[in-house]
Protein backbone atom coordinates (compact mmCIF):
# COMPACT_ATOMS: atom_id res chain seq x y z
CA UNK A 1 0.00 0.00 0.00
CA UNK A 2 1.34 3.30 -0.71
CA UNK A 3 2.10 5.70 1.46
CA UNK A 4 -0.08 8.72 1.75
CA UNK A 5 2.07 12.02 0.87
CA UNK A 6 1.13 15.55 1.37
CA UNK A 7 1.47 18.93 -0.25
CA UNK A 8 3.62 19.82 2.78
CA UNK A 9 6.04 16.80 1.53
CA UNK A 10 6.16 18.44 -2.07
CA UNK A 11 6.80 22.29 -1.47
CA UNK A 12 9.99 23.99 0.56
CA UNK A 13 9.74 25.38 3.77
CA UNK A 14 10.32 29.25 2.28
CA UNK A 15 10.15 31.17 -1.39
CA UNK A 16 12.58 32.12 -3.18
CA UNK A 17 13.01 35.74 -1.01
CA UNK A 18 12.90 33.42 2.09
CA UNK A 19 9.59 33.95 2.92
CA UNK A 20 7.73 31.26 4.81
CA UNK A 21 5.48 28.83 2.65
CA UNK A 22 2.28 28.67 4.43
CA UNK A 23 -0.38 27.33 1.85
CA UNK A 24 -0.27 25.92 -1.87
CA UNK A 25 -2.26 26.11 -5.02
CA UNK A 26 -3.00 22.69 -6.03
CA UNK A 27 -4.66 21.79 -9.37
CA UNK A 28 -6.03 25.66 -8.85
CA UNK A 29 -7.25 25.60 -5.78
CA UNK A 30 -5.61 27.28 -2.47
CA UNK A 31 -4.94 24.44 -0.15
CA UNK A 32 -3.34 23.84 3.46
CA UNK A 33 0.06 22.09 3.98
CA UNK A 34 -1.72 19.54 5.37
CA UNK A 35 -4.01 18.50 2.30
CA UNK A 36 -3.28 15.40 0.55
CA UNK A 37 -0.90 15.33 -2.86
CA UNK A 38 -2.25 13.24 -5.58
CA UNK A 39 0.02 12.09 -8.06
CA UNK A 40 1.00 14.78 -11.16
CA UNK A 41 -0.58 17.81 -9.12
CA UNK A 42 0.13 21.01 -10.06
CA UNK A 43 1.94 22.88 -7.56
CA UNK A 44 2.31 25.93 -6.14
CA UNK A 45 4.01 26.86 -3.32
CA UNK A 46 1.83 29.87 -1.49
CA UNK A 47 3.89 32.81 0.82
CA UNK A 48 2.50 36.29 1.83
CA UNK A 49 3.95 37.59 -1.52
CA UNK A 50 1.22 36.51 -3.73
CA UNK A 51 -2.67 37.89 -3.22
CA UNK A 52 -3.55 34.32 -2.59
CA UNK A 53 -0.85 33.81 0.51
CA UNK A 54 -1.37 36.87 1.91
CA UNK A 55 -5.12 36.33 2.28
CA UNK A 56 -4.18 32.82 4.06
CA UNK A 57 -2.12 35.01 6.35
CA UNK A 58 -4.40 37.53 7.29
CA UNK A 59 -7.20 34.57 7.74
CA UNK A 60 -4.96 33.00 9.96
CA UNK A 61 -4.16 36.20 12.53
CA UNK A 62 -7.90 36.69 12.17
CA UNK A 63 -8.21 33.18 13.87
CA UNK A 64 -5.43 33.41 16.20
CA UNK A 65 -6.42 36.99 17.53
CA UNK A 66 -9.99 34.79 18.16
CA UNK A 67 -8.04 32.57 20.12
CA UNK A 68 -6.21 35.35 21.45
CA UNK A 69 -9.30 37.11 23.13
CA UNK A 70 -10.90 33.87 24.10
CA UNK A 71 -8.19 33.49 26.36
CA UNK A 72 -7.77 36.72 28.14
CA UNK A 73 -11.66 37.79 27.93
CA UNK A 74 -13.62 34.91 27.78
CA UNK A 75 -16.74 36.48 27.86
CA UNK A 76 -16.03 39.18 25.39
CA UNK A 77 -17.50 39.30 21.93
CA UNK A 78 -14.58 39.28 19.03
CA UNK A 79 -15.53 40.09 14.91
CA UNK A 80 -13.35 41.03 12.34
CA UNK A 81 -15.08 43.40 10.05
CA UNK A 82 -13.64 45.39 7.50
CA UNK A 83 -10.35 45.58 5.59
CA UNK A 84 -9.60 49.36 5.66
CA UNK A 85 -6.65 49.20 2.81
CA UNK A 86 -4.19 46.10 4.00
CA UNK A 87 -5.91 46.38 7.53
CA UNK A 88 -8.38 44.46 9.26
CA UNK A 89 -10.95 47.07 11.24
CA UNK A 90 -11.99 44.23 14.47
CA UNK A 91 -13.96 44.87 17.56
CA UNK A 92 -13.74 43.59 20.80
CA UNK A 93 -17.42 43.98 22.92
CA UNK A 94 -15.98 43.96 26.38
CA UNK A 95 -16.92 45.73 29.17
CA UNK A 96 -15.09 47.37 31.54
CA UNK A 97 -11.74 47.62 29.73
CA UNK A 98 -10.45 50.55 27.21
CA UNK A 99 -9.94 50.32 24.03
CA UNK A 100 -5.93 50.83 24.23
CA UNK A 101 -5.86 48.17 27.04
CA UNK A 102 -7.70 46.02 25.17
CA UNK A 103 -5.04 46.26 22.13
CA UNK A 104 -1.95 46.11 24.29
CA UNK A 105 -2.84 42.55 25.99
CA UNK A 106 -4.15 41.39 23.05
CA UNK A 107 -0.73 42.26 21.28
CA UNK A 108 1.36 40.76 24.13
CA UNK A 109 -1.05 37.23 23.31
CA UNK A 110 -0.38 37.31 19.98
CA UNK A 111 3.44 37.36 20.31
CA UNK A 112 3.50 34.79 22.90
CA UNK A 113 1.64 32.45 20.28
CA UNK A 114 3.98 33.14 17.44
CA UNK A 115 7.09 32.73 19.69
CA UNK A 116 5.83 29.43 20.77
CA UNK A 117 5.15 28.47 17.00
CA UNK A 118 1.85 26.41 18.10
CA UNK A 119 0.41 23.95 15.49
CA UNK A 120 -2.88 24.97 13.08
CA UNK A 121 -4.42 22.24 12.51
CA UNK A 122 -7.63 20.95 10.90
CA UNK A 123 -9.78 17.96 12.85
CA UNK A 124 -12.55 16.32 11.12
CA UNK A 125 -15.63 15.51 13.00
CA UNK A 126 -19.30 14.23 13.30
CA UNK A 127 -21.59 16.56 12.63
CA UNK A 128 -22.67 15.88 16.50
CA UNK A 129 -19.49 16.30 17.79
CA UNK A 130 -18.78 19.68 16.10
CA UNK A 131 -22.10 20.94 17.56
CA UNK A 132 -21.34 19.60 21.02
CA UNK A 133 -17.56 21.08 20.84
CA UNK A 134 -18.64 24.61 19.71
CA UNK A 135 -21.32 24.54 21.84
CA UNK A 136 -19.10 24.14 24.93
CA UNK A 137 -16.86 27.21 23.44
CA UNK A 138 -19.63 29.15 23.23
CA UNK A 139 -18.92 29.54 19.52
CA UNK A 140 -22.57 31.39 18.26
CA UNK A 141 -21.87 32.29 15.18
CA UNK A 142 -20.47 28.93 14.09
CA UNK A 143 -23.96 27.20 15.31
CA UNK A 144 -25.61 29.49 13.83
CA UNK A 145 -24.09 28.69 10.51
CA UNK A 146 -24.20 24.74 11.36
CA UNK A 147 -27.83 25.16 12.03
CA UNK A 148 -28.69 25.79 8.26
CA UNK A 149 -26.34 22.81 7.22
CA UNK A 150 -25.89 18.97 7.32
CA UNK A 151 -22.51 18.06 6.29
CA UNK A 152 -21.59 14.29 7.56
CA UNK A 153 -18.83 15.46 8.37
CA UNK A 154 -17.60 18.92 9.41
CA UNK A 155 -14.03 20.60 9.69
CA UNK A 156 -12.87 22.23 12.72
CA UNK A 157 -9.47 24.96 12.65
CA UNK A 158 -8.09 23.96 15.58
CA UNK A 159 -4.79 25.60 17.84
CA UNK A 160 -4.14 24.26 21.51
CA UNK A 161 -7.84 24.02 22.86
CA UNK A 162 -9.54 26.66 20.91
CA UNK A 163 -12.04 25.52 18.05
CA UNK A 164 -13.48 27.23 14.96
CA UNK A 165 -15.34 26.02 12.46
CA UNK A 166 -12.92 25.99 8.98
CA UNK A 167 -13.88 28.26 6.50
CA UNK A 168 -10.40 28.65 4.71
CA UNK A 169 -6.97 27.18 4.37
CA UNK A 170 -4.63 28.70 6.90
CA UNK A 171 -0.78 28.27 7.97
CA UNK A 172 0.28 25.17 9.58
CA UNK A 173 1.64 26.83 12.69
CA UNK A 174 1.70 30.30 14.45
CA UNK A 175 5.67 30.70 14.40
CA UNK A 176 5.40 32.48 10.48
CA UNK A 177 3.20 34.99 10.96
CA UNK A 178 6.01 37.24 12.34
CA UNK A 179 4.69 40.68 11.01
CA UNK A 180 1.90 42.77 12.15
CA UNK A 181 0.62 45.18 14.62
CA UNK A 182 -2.17 45.85 16.87
CA UNK A 183 -3.41 49.50 17.07
CA UNK A 184 -6.65 50.57 18.79
CA UNK A 185 -8.97 52.53 16.57
CA UNK A 186 -11.69 54.68 17.96
CA UNK A 187 -14.28 51.40 19.08
CA UNK A 188 -12.02 48.78 17.78
CA UNK A 189 -8.44 47.35 16.61
CA UNK A 190 -7.10 47.86 13.38
CA UNK A 191 -4.69 45.22 12.57
CA UNK A 192 -1.69 46.54 10.71
CA UNK A 193 0.04 43.68 7.82
CA UNK A 194 2.33 43.44 5.09
CA UNK A 195 1.11 44.04 1.29
CA UNK A 196 2.19 41.73 -1.52
CA UNK A 197 4.29 44.60 -2.95
CA UNK A 198 5.95 45.13 -0.12
CA UNK A 199 5.79 42.06 2.13
CA UNK A 200 8.61 42.89 4.44
CA UNK A 201 7.76 45.72 5.94
CA UNK A 202 4.13 46.97 7.22
CA UNK A 203 2.57 49.95 5.94
CA UNK A 204 2.25 53.63 7.26
CA UNK A 205 -1.47 53.83 8.14
CA UNK A 206 -1.22 56.94 10.05
CA UNK A 207 -3.71 58.81 7.29
CA UNK A 208 -6.42 55.59 8.12
CA UNK A 209 -5.67 55.35 11.40
CA UNK A 210 -6.31 59.25 12.17
CA UNK A 211 -9.06 59.26 9.08
CA UNK A 212 -12.25 60.22 11.37
CA UNK A 213 -14.22 59.31 8.24
CA UNK A 214 -13.50 55.84 8.47
CA UNK A 215 -14.13 55.66 12.23
CA UNK A 216 -17.18 57.26 11.66
CA UNK A 217 -18.37 55.39 8.99
CA UNK A 218 -17.81 51.76 10.97
CA UNK A 219 -20.07 53.61 14.01
CA UNK A 220 -22.84 53.90 11.86
CA UNK A 221 -22.58 50.10 10.54
CA UNK A 222 -22.87 49.37 14.21
CA UNK A 223 -25.81 51.27 14.69
CA UNK A 224 -27.30 49.90 11.64
CA UNK A 225 -26.78 46.35 13.40
CA UNK A 226 -28.95 47.40 16.28
CA UNK A 227 -31.82 48.28 13.97
CA UNK A 228 -31.45 44.94 10.82
CA UNK A 229 -30.53 42.63 14.21
CA UNK A 230 -28.31 41.19 10.99
CA UNK A 231 -24.45 41.16 12.06
CA UNK A 232 -23.77 37.33 10.88
CA UNK A 233 -25.02 35.16 7.84
CA UNK A 234 -26.66 32.79 10.39
CA UNK A 235 -28.78 35.85 11.10
CA UNK A 236 -29.83 36.48 7.90
CA UNK A 237 -29.84 32.53 7.40
CA UNK A 238 -32.42 32.49 10.69
CA UNK A 239 -34.29 35.86 9.18
CA UNK A 240 -34.87 34.01 5.81
CA UNK A 241 -36.19 30.73 7.91
CA UNK A 242 -38.23 33.01 10.16
CA UNK A 243 -39.68 34.58 7.19
CA UNK A 244 -38.50 38.09 8.31
CA UNK A 245 -36.90 38.84 4.70
CA UNK A 246 -39.25 40.91 3.36
CA UNK A 247 -39.30 42.69 6.37
CA UNK A 248 -35.28 42.60 6.46
CA UNK A 249 -35.36 44.14 2.95
CA UNK A 250 -37.45 46.70 3.55
CA UNK A 251 -35.67 47.94 6.68
CA UNK A 252 -32.27 47.98 4.38
CA UNK A 253 -33.48 49.49 1.93
CA UNK A 254 -35.47 52.72 4.05
CA UNK A 255 -31.97 53.16 4.84
CA UNK A 256 -30.34 53.97 1.86
CA UNK A 257 -33.36 56.38 1.08
CA UNK A 258 -32.95 58.24 4.28
CA UNK A 259 -29.35 58.49 3.77
CA UNK A 260 -29.71 59.77 0.37
CA UNK A 261 -32.01 62.17 1.54
CA UNK A 262 -29.69 63.48 4.46
CA UNK A 263 -27.28 63.76 1.58
CA UNK A 264 -29.31 65.68 -1.14
CA UNK A 265 -30.63 68.10 1.91
CA UNK A 266 -26.81 68.62 2.18
CA UNK A 267 -26.34 69.46 -1.45
CA UNK A 268 -29.20 71.78 -2.00
CA UNK A 269 -28.37 73.99 0.59
CA UNK A 270 -24.83 74.41 0.06
CA UNK A 271 -23.64 77.81 -0.76
CA UNK A 272 -22.42 79.14 -3.03
CA UNK A 273 -24.74 76.65 -5.33
CA UNK A 274 -23.80 73.58 -6.37
CA UNK A 275 -23.67 73.13 -10.32
CA UNK A 276 -21.88 69.54 -10.22
CA UNK A 277 -22.27 66.41 -8.77
CA UNK A 278 -19.49 63.70 -8.90
CA UNK A 279 -20.31 60.07 -8.26
CA UNK A 280 -17.25 57.87 -7.95
CA UNK A 281 -16.71 54.29 -6.73
CA UNK A 282 -15.01 51.26 -7.44
CA UNK A 283 -16.65 48.63 -9.74
CA UNK A 284 -20.13 47.73 -9.11
CA UNK A 285 -20.28 49.37 -5.64
CA UNK A 286 -23.93 50.50 -7.53
CA UNK A 287 -22.87 53.98 -8.77
CA UNK A 288 -25.35 54.13 -11.65
CA UNK A 289 -28.46 53.37 -9.62
CA UNK A 290 -27.23 55.79 -6.48
CA UNK A 291 -26.90 58.33 -9.23
CA UNK A 292 -30.20 58.00 -10.09
CA UNK A 293 -31.45 58.29 -7.09
CA UNK A 294 -29.84 61.37 -5.53
CA UNK A 295 -31.41 62.56 -8.91
CA UNK A 296 -34.49 61.97 -7.60
CA UNK A 297 -34.06 63.35 -4.18
CA UNK A 298 -32.76 66.48 -5.67
CA UNK A 299 -36.05 66.90 -7.67
CA UNK A 300 -38.07 66.75 -4.22
CA UNK A 301 -35.89 69.55 -3.13
CA UNK A 302 -36.99 71.68 -6.24
CA UNK A 303 -33.85 71.23 -8.04
CA UNK A 304 -33.56 70.29 -11.89
CA UNK A 305 -30.66 67.90 -12.74
CA UNK A 306 -29.26 66.08 -15.58
CA UNK A 307 -27.35 62.41 -15.19
CA UNK A 308 -24.16 61.83 -16.79
CA UNK A 309 -21.84 58.99 -16.75
CA UNK A 310 -18.29 58.63 -17.77
CA UNK A 311 -18.70 55.31 -18.88
CA UNK A 312 -20.50 57.04 -22.02
CA UNK A 313 -17.26 58.77 -23.06
CA UNK A 314 -15.02 55.86 -23.38
CA UNK A 315 -12.90 56.28 -26.58
CA UNK A 316 -13.33 52.55 -27.76
CA UNK A 317 -10.82 49.93 -28.36
CA UNK A 318 -9.96 51.90 -31.36
CA UNK A 319 -8.18 54.62 -29.24
CA UNK A 320 -8.31 52.73 -25.65
CA UNK A 321 -4.80 52.55 -24.17
CA UNK A 322 -3.04 49.23 -23.48
CA UNK A 323 -1.27 48.40 -20.21
CA UNK A 324 2.58 47.17 -19.92
CA UNK A 325 1.41 43.76 -21.07
CA UNK A 326 -0.39 45.58 -24.34
CA UNK A 327 -3.69 44.43 -22.91
CA UNK A 328 -6.21 47.28 -23.33
CA UNK A 329 -6.45 49.40 -20.20
CA UNK A 330 -10.11 49.98 -19.09
CA UNK A 331 -9.10 51.24 -16.02
CA UNK A 332 -7.12 54.45 -16.76
CA UNK A 333 -8.27 57.75 -17.02
CA UNK A 334 -7.27 58.18 -20.03
CA UNK A 335 -9.70 55.66 -21.43
CA UNK A 336 -11.97 58.34 -20.88
CA UNK A 337 -12.84 61.35 -23.55
CA UNK A 338 -11.77 64.33 -20.91
CA UNK A 339 -11.76 66.75 -23.63
CA UNK A 340 -15.00 65.55 -25.00
CA UNK A 341 -16.80 65.34 -21.50
CA UNK A 342 -15.18 68.81 -20.47
CA UNK A 343 -16.52 70.26 -23.55
CA UNK A 344 -20.26 68.80 -22.87
CA UNK A 345 -20.89 69.68 -19.52
CA UNK A 346 -19.49 73.51 -20.44
CA UNK A 347 -22.41 73.79 -23.19
CA UNK A 348 -24.59 72.69 -20.86
CA UNK A 349 -23.42 75.24 -17.84
CA UNK A 350 -24.04 77.80 -20.85
CA UNK A 351 -27.48 76.94 -22.02
CA UNK A 352 -26.47 74.88 -24.67
CA UNK A 353 -28.23 72.37 -26.29
CA UNK A 354 -25.27 69.00 -26.57
CA UNK A 355 -25.61 65.75 -28.58
CA UNK A 356 -24.64 63.72 -25.66
CA UNK A 357 -22.06 60.71 -25.83
CA UNK A 358 -23.13 56.90 -25.22
CA UNK A 359 -21.20 53.72 -25.37
CA UNK A 360 -22.13 50.69 -26.72
CA UNK A 361 -21.00 47.83 -24.34
CA UNK A 362 -21.45 45.33 -27.10
CA UNK A 363 -19.57 46.87 -29.53
CA UNK A 364 -17.40 48.74 -27.58
CA UNK A 365 -17.68 51.41 -29.40
CA UNK A 366 -19.13 54.93 -28.61
CA UNK A 367 -22.06 56.94 -30.53
CA UNK A 368 -23.77 60.57 -30.45
CA UNK A 369 -27.54 60.85 -29.64
CA UNK A 370 -29.62 61.45 -32.54
CA UNK A 371 -31.25 64.81 -30.33
CA UNK A 372 -29.80 67.72 -28.29
CA UNK A 373 -30.22 67.94 -24.40
CA UNK A 374 -30.39 71.03 -22.67
CA UNK A 375 -29.93 71.44 -18.84
CA UNK A 376 -32.51 73.28 -17.32
CA UNK A 377 -31.75 76.79 -16.39
CA UNK A 378 -30.55 76.64 -12.30
CA UNK A 379 -29.86 72.86 -13.16
CA UNK A 380 -27.60 70.73 -11.62
CA UNK A 381 -25.23 67.82 -13.76
CA UNK A 382 -25.00 64.74 -11.66
CA UNK A 383 -21.52 62.99 -13.23
CA UNK A 384 -21.31 58.86 -12.09
CA UNK A 385 -18.10 57.38 -12.98
CA UNK A 386 -15.15 55.50 -11.61
CA UNK A 387 -13.10 58.93 -11.90
CA UNK A 388 -15.62 61.03 -11.19
CA UNK A 389 -13.60 62.27 -8.15
CA UNK A 390 -10.17 62.54 -9.82
CA UNK A 391 -9.20 66.30 -10.20
CA UNK A 392 -8.11 66.05 -13.38
CA UNK A 393 -11.35 65.11 -14.96
CA UNK A 394 -13.02 68.26 -14.25
CA UNK A 395 -9.81 70.47 -13.73
CA UNK A 396 -11.44 73.66 -15.88
CA UNK A 397 -15.00 73.72 -13.23
CA UNK A 398 -14.70 75.53 -10.38
CA UNK A 399 -14.34 73.64 -7.47
CA UNK A 400 -16.76 75.88 -5.25
CA UNK A 401 -19.60 74.62 -7.63
CA UNK A 402 -19.16 70.92 -7.16
CA UNK A 403 -20.11 68.59 -3.98
CA UNK A 404 -18.41 64.91 -4.62
CA UNK A 405 -20.06 61.40 -3.31
CA UNK A 406 -17.82 58.39 -2.51
CA UNK A 407 -19.90 55.13 -2.61
CA UNK A 408 -18.45 51.60 -1.64
CA UNK A 409 -20.47 48.63 -0.25
CA UNK A 410 -18.96 48.55 2.78
CA UNK A 411 -21.01 45.59 4.25
CA UNK A 412 -21.16 44.96 8.13
CA UNK A 413 -21.93 41.43 7.64
CA UNK A 414 -19.53 38.93 8.56
CA UNK A 415 -19.52 35.21 8.11
CA UNK A 416 -18.67 34.65 11.77
CA UNK A 417 -15.91 35.90 14.21
CA UNK A 418 -12.90 35.63 12.58
CA UNK A 419 -14.14 35.83 8.79
CA UNK A 420 -15.29 38.85 7.25
CA UNK A 421 -16.49 39.01 3.83
CA UNK A 422 -14.05 41.32 1.93
CA UNK A 423 -16.10 44.54 0.44
CA UNK A 424 -14.17 42.99 -2.46
CA UNK A 425 -15.58 39.71 -2.73
CA UNK A 426 -19.54 41.59 -2.26
CA UNK A 427 -18.91 43.72 -5.39
CA UNK A 428 -17.18 40.84 -7.44
CA UNK A 429 -19.93 38.38 -7.21
CA UNK A 430 -22.33 41.34 -8.09
CA UNK A 431 -20.16 42.36 -10.84
CA UNK A 432 -20.46 38.46 -11.95
CA UNK A 433 -24.36 38.31 -12.07
CA UNK A 434 -24.07 41.97 -13.99
CA UNK A 435 -21.65 41.34 -16.59
CA UNK A 436 -23.39 38.30 -17.86
CA UNK A 437 -26.52 39.52 -17.29
CA UNK A 438 -26.25 42.95 -19.16
CA UNK A 439 -23.02 42.91 -20.70
CA UNK A 440 -22.63 39.56 -22.43
CA UNK A 441 -19.43 38.22 -20.51
CA UNK A 442 -18.85 34.92 -19.10
CA UNK A 443 -17.97 34.39 -15.44
CA UNK A 444 -14.36 33.45 -16.63
CA UNK A 445 -14.37 37.08 -18.86
CA UNK A 446 -15.40 39.05 -15.44
CA UNK A 447 -12.62 37.24 -13.33
CA UNK A 448 -9.51 37.39 -15.85
CA UNK A 449 -10.49 40.66 -15.92
CA UNK A 450 -11.06 41.38 -12.16
CA UNK A 451 -7.38 41.94 -11.30
CA UNK A 452 -6.73 44.93 -13.39
CA UNK A 453 -10.29 46.71 -12.19
CA UNK A 454 -8.56 46.04 -8.97
CA UNK A 455 -4.93 47.62 -9.85
CA UNK A 456 -7.31 50.30 -11.02
CA UNK A 457 -9.16 50.85 -8.10
CA UNK A 458 -5.98 51.15 -6.46
CA UNK A 459 -4.48 53.69 -8.67
CA UNK A 460 -7.27 55.64 -9.66
CA UNK A 461 -10.06 55.80 -7.28
CA UNK A 462 -8.74 54.88 -3.75
CA UNK A 463 -5.72 57.95 -3.48
CA UNK A 464 -9.16 60.54 -3.90
CA UNK A 465 -12.10 59.03 -1.85
CA UNK A 466 -10.75 61.64 1.32
CA UNK A 467 -11.79 64.58 -0.93
CA UNK A 468 -15.39 62.81 -0.50
CA UNK A 469 -17.78 65.78 0.82
CA UNK A 470 -20.45 62.64 1.75
CA UNK A 471 -19.78 58.88 1.81
CA UNK A 472 -22.34 56.57 0.88
CA UNK A 473 -22.85 53.00 1.74
CA UNK A 474 -24.28 50.82 -0.87
CA UNK A 475 -24.20 47.33 0.98
CA UNK A 476 -27.53 45.41 1.51
CA UNK A 477 -27.12 43.27 4.78
CA UNK A 478 -29.80 40.65 2.63
CA UNK A 479 -28.33 40.73 -0.89
CA UNK A 480 -26.22 37.72 -0.81
CA UNK A 481 -29.27 35.80 -0.37
CA UNK A 482 -30.65 36.87 -3.78
CA UNK A 483 -27.22 36.76 -5.63
CA UNK A 484 -26.41 33.19 -4.11
CA UNK A 485 -28.55 31.55 -7.19
CA UNK A 486 -27.73 33.62 -9.48
CA UNK A 487 -23.64 33.11 -8.86
CA UNK A 488 -23.31 29.72 -7.92
CA UNK A 489 -24.60 29.05 -11.26
CA UNK A 490 -22.13 31.51 -13.04
CA UNK A 491 -19.13 30.16 -10.72
CA UNK A 492 -19.91 26.37 -11.27
CA UNK A 493 -19.00 27.26 -15.31
CA UNK A 494 -15.70 27.62 -14.30
CA UNK A 495 -13.67 24.68 -14.05
CA UNK A 496 -10.78 23.02 -12.24
CA UNK A 497 -8.58 23.63 -15.66
CA UNK A 498 -8.78 27.17 -15.66
CA UNK A 499 -6.32 29.52 -13.52
CA UNK A 500 -9.58 31.49 -11.91
CA UNK A 501 -11.03 27.96 -10.43
CA UNK A 502 -9.21 29.02 -6.79
CA UNK A 503 -11.33 32.14 -7.05
CA UNK A 504 -14.51 30.69 -7.84
CA UNK A 505 -13.68 28.10 -5.11
CA UNK A 506 -12.97 30.51 -2.68
CA UNK A 507 -16.60 32.72 -3.39
CA UNK A 508 -18.61 29.39 -3.65
CA UNK A 509 -17.42 28.77 -0.17
CA UNK A 510 -18.67 32.33 1.29
CA UNK A 511 -21.44 31.68 -0.70
CA UNK A 512 -22.58 28.14 0.52
CA UNK A 513 -22.94 29.44 4.11
CA UNK A 514 -25.98 31.29 2.73
CA UNK A 515 -29.77 30.65 2.45
CA UNK A 516 -31.49 31.63 -0.87
CA UNK A 517 -33.84 34.34 0.04
CA UNK A 518 -36.30 34.75 -3.82
CA UNK A 519 -35.53 38.20 -5.45
CA UNK A 520 -39.06 39.22 -5.72
CA UNK A 521 -38.96 41.42 -2.17
CA UNK A 522 -36.28 43.68 -3.55
CA UNK A 523 -37.75 46.67 -4.93
CA UNK A 524 -37.98 48.31 -8.29
CA UNK A 525 -35.63 51.47 -7.53
CA UNK A 526 -32.73 48.99 -5.05
CA UNK A 527 -29.33 49.24 -5.68
CA UNK A 528 -29.28 45.33 -6.01
CA UNK A 529 -31.62 45.95 -9.73
CA UNK A 530 -28.74 47.39 -11.35
CA UNK A 531 -27.50 43.70 -11.19
CA UNK A 532 -30.11 41.51 -10.89
CA UNK A 533 -32.21 43.06 -13.83
CA UNK A 534 -35.89 44.69 -13.38
CA UNK A 535 -35.30 47.94 -11.98
CA UNK A 536 -37.54 50.62 -12.51
CA UNK A 537 -35.21 53.05 -12.68
CA UNK A 538 -34.36 54.47 -16.34
CA UNK A 539 -30.28 54.50 -16.50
Amino acid sequence: MQEKCFIKDVVPEKDESSHHVIAAIAENMVVPLSAQYVDNFKVTPLARTSREGLDVYTNTILFLLAACVSEIFPNAVFRARHSVGNSVYCTVMQDGNPIADIAQKLTIALKALVAADVDISIIPVSYRDAVDTLKKLNRHDELALLSHRNPPVVLLSACGSFRALSQSPLAPRSGVLDLWEILPAGDGILINLPSVENPDTLPDISELYENGRYLEIFKKQLKRIKVTKIETIGDLNNAIKNKRFDELVRICETIHVKELSRIADTISSREPKVKLVLIAGPSSAGKTTTATRICTQLRVNGMETLLLSTDSYFVGDARNPRDENGNLDYETIEAVDRNRLAEDINMLFAGKGVKLRRFDFQKHDGYDDKEETFLPEGGVVVLEGIHALNPLLTEHIADDTKFKIYINALTQLVVDSCNRIPTSDTRLIRRLVRDAGFRGMSPLDTLRLWPNVEAGERKWIYPFQHTADAVFNSALDYELAVLKPYAQQLLNEVKPWDSEFAETRRLSGLLHNVSIANSKAVPGNSILRETIGGSQLDY
